[in-house]
């Protein structure tokens, strides 16, 4: 596949952050630092061009150095790793979005964070490479030929409501009721789409959520999934329609999705839609076993996570399906923990530090309130010989519903262990952290007031610490 010229919007290319000893950029004279400004005289616009790109015989690489433009002469066969590492997944301007939903979750952040963290986006590369979500409002024909082009799947797409009227409204953006044209011209072109409804109480859930349900059956039904996820809503919340659910309401999503379960699988041979972990912990129901989520595609989403890891935990399973590091993934994980565009090097790996192991018969797991009710029902029935306690950290620094473990922050995490006992060992899943070993609020681990030890977000992982056999 050749790549096609096109004008910039920006001067800046990617930078080279790592390069492996003995590959053959290094061969050829890489260094950390070169700017990337040509493949062949074309500068691809991301790292899916840059993979097909690079992925040829003897390509040669144009960078910057000190101000002066050097020529990389790369001798590889076609397939054969360049061996470097790039800083970032999009080289022209990431896709911003120009919805304004009364739910996002951007617009509830606080000040003061990393600015990275504020970007909107709603491209359609970031939900191919990152499994962001995008809306398809700012898609465009030519976006249409790429995906069908390229085989970008799959693709994620916000739904939320299927009626036009409903849609606009919830997105305030009149390009909103009609963007959904798209996804049918996708899933024509046999591309694998995920969707997403968020549900908001009093806006699109009761006889909207119904008729979502029965527009994604009517048009819709090859979806690979649907995943229905709560409302988040953090203290800085600032819109007066927006609200949590109550136990009620909870139930009352749950059912509906039942219900469209079973009328998915007579239409269409499989479950469809999902309803995100929470609902049940929201409404005291028991979770699903696992199976009943089949390939668990929504993981990320928060669908079939805690069936998951009881399976991990229990030791009833080897596969290990940590995820990956949250809400913010796009935007704090570099090229090399990006499943679409993963070469294989880690040249400079980021090593996310703690105390070393020590012996101690004490052991206390940090967790967010909702990973609390999963992780410590497990402990109590384990036969663990350690005195083994669950700590839930209260998330004061989003406030509202903020209860995942994804989004502790440094700060609450040493408002908890103000008081901590020295001689316990103190256990953090990394699905916290970013690759850097940052919380979103910029502390590290090394701020904490007392050692701690990250581990794998998985049940293994625990279930090894704890000495479980």
């Amino acid at each position: 596949m050749s790549l096609q010229s096109y004008t910039r919007s920006r001067t800046e290319g990617p930078l080279i952050t790592g390069v492996l000893d003995g590959s053959p950029a290094a061969q050829a004279g890489a260094r950390v630092g070169d700017e990337i400004t040509a493949v062949d005289g074309v500068m691809p616009r991301d790292i899916i061009e840059w993979q097909w790109a690079i992925d040829v015989s003897n390509p040669s690489i144009s960078v910057t150095r000190g101000g002066l433009e050097r020529e990389l002469e790369i001798v590889k066969p076609e397939g054969a790793s360049l061996g470097i590492e790039i800083e970032s997944a999009v080289f022209d301007r990431v896709r911003t979005c120009d919805n304004h939903c009364e739910f996002c979750f951007i617009h509830q952040l606080p000040k003061g964070m990393r600015r990275s963290l504020y970007l909107k986006d709603d491209d359609y590369r970031l939900s191919f490479l990152f499994g962001n979500f995008t809306t398809l409002t700012r898609f465009t024909e030519s976006d249409l030929e790429r995906v069908i082009d390229e085989r970008l799947s799959p693709l994620h797409v916000s739904i939320h409501a299927i009626d036009p009227f409903d849609r606009s409204r919830m997105l305030k953006n009149s390009r909103g009721g009609m963007s959904l044209r798209w996804l049918r011209a996708i899933l024509d072109a046999g591309i694998e789409v995920r969707g997403q409804i968020v549900v908001c109480p009093g806006v699109n859930d009761g006889e909207v959520f119904e008729r979502t349900m029965l527009g994604i059956a009517d048009s819709f039904s090859d979806l690979a999934s649907v995943a229905v996820v709560p409302l988040g809503i953090s203290k800085f919340n600032t819109e007066a329609a927006m609200r949590v659910h109550t136990a009620e309401e909870a139930r009352n999503v749950l059912s509906v999705v039942l219900q469209w379960q079973m009328l998915f699988e007579q239409l269409v041979g499989h479950k469809m839609v999902f309803a995100a972990d929470e609902y049940f912990l929201m409404a005291d129901e028991p979770f699903p076993a696992l199976s009943d989520y089949g390939d668990c595609d929504m993981h990320e989403d928060g669908i079939g996570m805690a069936a998951t890891f009881t399976t991990e935990f229990l030791n009833e399973s080897t596969a290990e399906t940590a995820p990956r590091r949250g809400f913010f993934a796009s935007v704090d994980v570099g090229q090399l923990t990006n499943p679409a565009a993963y070469t294989g090097l880690r040249s400079t790996p980021v090593a996310i530090t703690a105390s070393p192991k020590r012996k101690v018969d004490a052991v206390t797991v940090l967790t967010g309130a909702m990973g609390a009710k999963v992780i410590g029902p497990l402990i109590d029935s384990s036969n663990s010989q350690l005195d083994v306690s669950v700590l839930a950290v209260e998330n004061n620094y989003f406030g509202g519903n903020t209860g995942v473990t994804g989004l502790l922050t440094g700060t609450d995490l040493c408002e908890a262990l103000t008081d901590a006992d020295p001689d316990r060992r103190y256990l953090l899943p990394d699905v916290c952290l970013s690759d850097a070993g940052q919380f979103l609020d910029g502390l590290s681990v090394d701020d904490l007031p007392v050692p701690v030890d990250v581990i794998p977000t998985h049940g293994h992982a625990l279930r090894e610490a704890l000495g479980l056999t």
